[in-house]
């Protein structure tokens, strides 16, 4: 059998798609494995924010049509991009062992949130990361960022910047570490659901596809992305959402910290929970941040 994995053109996906490759055939020598590269929304309208082009799917919908169609045997994208509602029909058959999750900033000149000059121009399209940084930094300009991980990164280099905040995991994999200036701690900016992990995805009635990929599925990765997938859906499911989740699984419990952040960054609610069900622990803890005040927040961010 030959399994042709969906993937986007970009770097970094590419990338993913291959490192799951390279998992695979490790577990079972011989497979042959091959690559579709289909081209999303999200990688061809690159002129405007994400929440203003769709949010949910922007990334995936393209490569599930070609999974339902036959096209494809599997789909490889990265976590946080994917809706947390199943489309009919697919299933995400693995998550592999998780990249670290931490947001990072990157500058030309080597600054850190603390010595960014007064005022200067910080990039990024997220809302999650906007409030976050806004809460440490009211006085910066945040401005629009999109593209590629590599062309991001030749824009701050540009000048076009003085500092960008980027996932540390898309940095390692494309091998440009070099140009972290700061890497956030957990208590200082939280990532987004997902963040740092993979999921692979094929038809939920592919059988010998399923089963090939049971080889390389992370238990106490799915565990902990699972608990922060729960919370933000419990929170109404929007990627684009300024919403905010990390989950560790310890000594068989998962502790899962999930916050809600107004885009200004000046209303905050975070709170910890634990439990040994990542679904009701990320549903629980989603209900206590909805009862402290979190509906208003989001309410005025849509």
């Amino acid at each position: 059998m030959k399994i042709i994995f969906a993937t986007r053109p970009s770097a970094l996906a590419r990338w993913q798609t291959a490192h799951v490759i390279r998992l695979l055939q490790a577990a079972h020598p011989g497979l042959e494995c091959g690559e579709h590269i289909i081209t999303t929304k999200g990688d061809r309208v690159l002129d405007r924010p994400l929440p203003e082009i769709g949010g949910k799917g922007l990334f995936t919908s393209e490569l599930e049509n070609a999974l339902l169609s036959g096209e494809v045997h599997a789909a490889v994208h990265s976590l946080k991009d994917l809706p947390v509602e199943d489309t009919p029909g697919i299933i995400v058959a693995a998550i592999p062992e998780r990249e670290a999750a931490h947001d990072v900033l990157v500058s030309a000149n080597g600054y850190t949130v603390s010595n960014l000059p007064e005022g200067a121009r910080v990039g990024t399209c997220s809302l999650r990361r906007t409030a976050q940084i806004l809460a440490l930094r009211p006085d910066l300009t945040i401005l629009p960022l999109r593209g590629n991980v590599d062309s991001r990164v030749k824009k701050v280099l540009n000048g076009e910047y003085d500092a960008i905040i980027l996932a540390r995991a898309g940095l390692t994999r494309l091998g440009l570490q070099a140009h972290i200036s700061e890497t956030f701690a957990l208590n200082v900016m939280l990532p987004a659901p997902g963040q740092g992990a993979l999921a692979v995805q094929c038809r939920a009635d592919d059988a010998e596809t399923l089963k090939l990929l049971e080889a390389i599925h992370d238990p106490l990765t799915a565990a902990a992305v699972g608990a922060e997938r729960a919370f933000l859906s419990g929170l109404g499911g929007g990627c684009s959402l300024p919403v905010a989740a990390f989950a560790e699984k310890n000594n068989g419990t998962i502790i899962l910290t999930g916050a809600v952040i107004s885009p200004d960054g000046k209303q905050a609610i975070r709170l910890s929970a634990v439990d040994k069900d990542p679904f009701e622990l990320g549903e629980r803890l989603a209900q206590l941040v909805l009862e402290r005040g979190a509906a208003e927040i989001l309410e005025a961010t849509v």
